[in-house]
């Protein structure tokens, strides 16, 4: 158990800008020190699986303008609640059991964190979805 424990918290990238201060709430805290690291190592994951999305949906992701691709990102995350519960599924897959006993006493809110977290990376990388490799995955 403890392996485990330390292998996942050995692979965390650390994120300086993430600091938690005496006044942080713990919201913010687990936010901070679990799941941006978490989302951060996953990131490659969450283009893979976002990517597949797309083609899955028959690329209509394409034929739309930036604004609206944005917009089509938030409701991918926000409405298809089965692909918004994978990707919490790609986030608490990473938790230690003691994250994960502290997530389940405020997952509401946390899960509004995480799926705010992951939107804005999907947004941040809205060019790697236009490349022409997206046909291969």
């Amino acid at each position: 158990m403890a392996s485990r424990l330390n292998n996942l918290l050995s692979i965390r990238p650390q994120i300086l800008s993430a600091k938690v201060h005496a006044g942080t709430s713990a919201e913010e805290a687990f936010q901070n020190t679990t799941l941006r690291p978490i989302i951060k190592l996953q990131h490659d994951l969450f283009i893979a699986v976002f990517k597949n999305y797309i083609r899955k949906h028959k690329n209509v992701f394409f034929h739309l303008t930036l604004d609206k691709q944005i917009i089509y990102i938030g409701n991918a995350i926000q409405k298809d609640i089965k692909f918004r519960n994978s990707l919490k599924g790609m986030v608490i897959g990473q938790f230690t059991v003691e994250e994960y006993k502290l997530y389940i006493k405020n997952s509401s809110a946390l899960n509004k964190r995480m799926t705010s977290i992951i939107k804005e990376r999907l947004i941040h990388s809205i060019q790697l979805f236009n490349q022409p490799e997206l046909q291969e995955i």
